[in-house]
């Protein structure tokens, strides 16, 4: 998939590791290579998947999604368990062409609904989420620490 703005959107690779690094580490989650070659190979599934944005062969932002069966129905939903963007291009509707990946993986996955945290620290994510029609206000989220 590629925009106007002339991203594309492709399947992420180990290659891609040092560079999705840098943009975690950037958004505050500190990660190194290695540590994204494992993640990555963690999400090689048919249930999970990660998708890098490029322009001209450098990625500018990624998206991670998963697949999860639900217990009370006989389908899934699909959960964003991480977006980022690089700094230096955002407001040129990057956010929303990896969101749109993320929904056209759900769809594909016969996932019922997509959901996605946004952190209090994270307004714009939020104000990102809410301009693409997901509503904050239909659960609530309980966390437990192990």
């Amino acid at each position: 998939m590629t925009d106007a703005a002339g991203f594309t959107v492709r399947p992420a690779l180990p290659a891609d590791a040092e560079r999705i690094a840098s943009l975690f580490t950037d958004e505050g989650y500190p990660a190194g290579p290695s540590d994204i070659v494992e993640r990555l190979e963690r999400f090689a599934s048919p249930y999970s998947t990660v998708s890098v944005a490029e322009m001209k062969g450098e990625v500018f932002g990624f998206v991670a999604v998963h697949l999860v069966p639900r217990f009370e129905h006989n389908d899934r939903f699909a959960r964003v368990v991480a977006l980022v963007v690089d700094g230096n291009v955002r407001e040129r509707g990057l956010g929303h062409l990896l969101m749109e990946e993320a929904e056209r993986i759900a769809r594909e996955g016969s996932a019922a609904f997509i959901e996605v945290t946004a952190g209090h620290h994270r307004p714009e994510a939020r104000q990102l989420y809410e301009a693409l029609g997901y509503d904050g206000t239909v659960a609530a989220y309980l966390r437990k620490r192990l």
